[in-house]
């Protein structure tokens, strides 16, 4: 008999700017997660394709490479997987409604935020 993986919890970043998602991703892979990166939502929404399910947390900037911005990635997310824990962060002010249990958080953000992010997103 095989033995079973254990569960890894697995998030999606997606940001812009290489040194904060560079940033976040080992912030993330230190604490133990698997973590996939892009710099686009149209990229995030295909990873969203294959794997929203697996997903327990994903971060994105509202600023995106590309057409779509990360408020409207965070409503395809939550359509996609509703149980998903998911932070949309800018250094502006929003300028539309987040989808119902997705958090803001203004730049700029301690990383231990996202250390505590990534712990309660395992939790639920």
């Amino acid at each position: 008999m095989g033995q079973a993986k254990p569960f890894r919890a697995t998030a999606l970043i997606v940001e812009d700017d290489v040194m904060q998602r560079e940033m976040l991703c080992v912030l993330l892979e230190e604490s133990g997660y698997q973590v996939f990166q892009c710099e686009s939502a149209e990229a995030a929404e295909r990873i969203l394709d294959e794997i929203a399910g697996m997903l327990c947390l994903m971060l994105t900037d509202v600023q995106l490479a590309g057409p779509m911005n990360g408020v409207e990635l965070a409503h395809v997310a939550k359509h996609r997987n509703p149980k998903l824990d998911v932070v949309v962060t800018s250094g502006r002010p929003l300028k539309q409604p987040l989808p119902d249990g997705v958090k803001f958080w203004a730049k700029p953000w301690a990383p231990l935020d996202v250390l505590r992010e990534a712990e309660l997103a395992q939790i639920s």
